[in-house]
């Protein structure tokens, strides 16, 4: 007897943050690397960092995803702006403490397929005027390589872009305002005075690595064993481990990941941070005696309409949208906060006592918003 394959999507409950894996999850094997070295202290990409975090007590620092203007990069653009201000009235005013120091990108940041050619205009010119160091980990679509309908065909291999624009042996310039960054591979560790953040690179459709390989997964876990014990740890990863979203869900593959490397190393993150779903949503997740924070930050730019926006998904008995706080349906994890109508980034400040956050959003006029929303963590 044969067994019929499916042909749709399972559908999940509106109120589980996790959707049913891919029937046959796409997963390019990205270059080889011996995981050696693939950490690097932020005095080397900011020289001079340390000692202005040590004066300030404090390191502030920007992070967004999604943001590749395929369609047009007004959207990008005008958070960048706001950006860029914040950066500007920090040094006018004279507050080192609250100036940011770098920008985290959490992935897909050209679309489609990440190819060299669409830097300059998707990244390099939007962010011309962002004085301050880019760091990145890639996502789904920074490595994805197949044609899509429309798409001129893909030349390259599998994050060609990202490692040419990010992981370069040495700065140069490939566009005048801005030099290449070195990281080291396409999941890393930027290790800083008051944080260690551990960045992951989740593949086409949310894994760590191949079926049967668990290269990425023991990194991982000995990078958070090893992370020093007075500092805050965050991890920063593509895929969503959750969302409620009505397209995408969260992709428990990866926080199946966070929580295997978690059991080996003894330690668990105090936030993490991802993109991938167009939105912002702020969950909370009890683990024993300990909360963690998992905030999903995907609408940087390339959902650069109302409608582009991922929606969080309407209750089918009112047929309302929900209202945070909501309880999912997982006892652990509750939704605390969201924005499914406005592009936006994150402000993270972190002191030896606290990682402060602010969600601050534009509307699609590029018309600053101020913050939509604001949490602490106790360290």
């Amino acid at each position: 007897m044969t067994i019929p394959l499916p042909l749709s999507k399972p559908k999940r409950p509106f109120n589980d943050p996790v959707s049913p894996p891919p029937h046959s999850p796409a997963f390019i094997p990205p270059p080889t690397t011996n995981n050696v070295n693939l950490s690097v202290p932020l005095d080397v990409i900011l020289p001079g960092a340390d000692a202005r975090i040590a004066q300030a007590k404090a390191m502030v620092f920007h992070a967004v995803g999604d943001s590749g203007g395929i369609h047009g990069t007004e959207t990008q653009e005008g958070l960048a702006a706001v950006m860029v201000k914040q950066i500007e009235d920090s040094r006018a005013n004279h507050k080192p403490a609250e100036e940011p120091l770098f920008f985290y990108h959490l992935g897909d940041v050209v679309y489609f397929n990440g190819i060299s050619r669409d830097y300059p205009v998707q990244f390099y010119e939007p962010y011309q005027n962002y004085d301050a160091p880019i760091v990145a980990i890639a996502g789904n679509h920074d490595g994805d390589t197949r044609t899509r309908s429309g798409d001129e065909p893909d030349n390259e291999t599998t994050l060609f872009g990202f490692l040419q624009n990010f992981c370069a042996p040495s700065p140069h310039y490939i566009f005048k305002h801005r030099p290449t960054m070195t990281q080291p591979y396409v999941y890393w560790t930027l290790d800083t005075p008051l944080a260690t953040i551990i960045g992951l690179y989740s593949n086409v459709d949310g894994q760590l690595d191949g079926r049967g390989t668990f290269e990425q997964q023991r990194w991982f876990a000995q990078q958070l064993k090893d992370a020093p014990a007075d500092r805050a740890l965050i991890v920063t990863v593509h895929h969503a481990p959750y969302s409620l979203d009505s397209s995408h869900g969260g992709y428990g593959d990866i926080g199946d990941a966070i929580d295997r490397a978690g059991k080996m190393s003894g330690r668990m993150p105090n936030l993490v941070l991802s993109g991938h779903v167009h939105n912002y949503q702020r969950f909370t997740r009890k683990m024993k005696k300990k909360k963690i924070t998992y905030v999903v930050a995907g609408a940087g730019g390339y959902a650069d309409t109302l409608r582009a926006m991922h929606k969080v998904a309407k209750d089918p008995a009112t047929g309302r949208k929900i209202a945070a706080p909501f309880q999912t349906s997982r006892p652990d994890i509750k939704l605390e906060a969201f924005n499914d109508t406005e592009p936006g980034f994150l402000r993270i400040k972190v002191t030896k006592k606290a990682i402060s956050c602010d969600y601050y959003s534009t509307d699609f006029n590029d018309t600053p918003l101020g913050v939509r929303d604001t949490f602490t963590i106790a360290l």
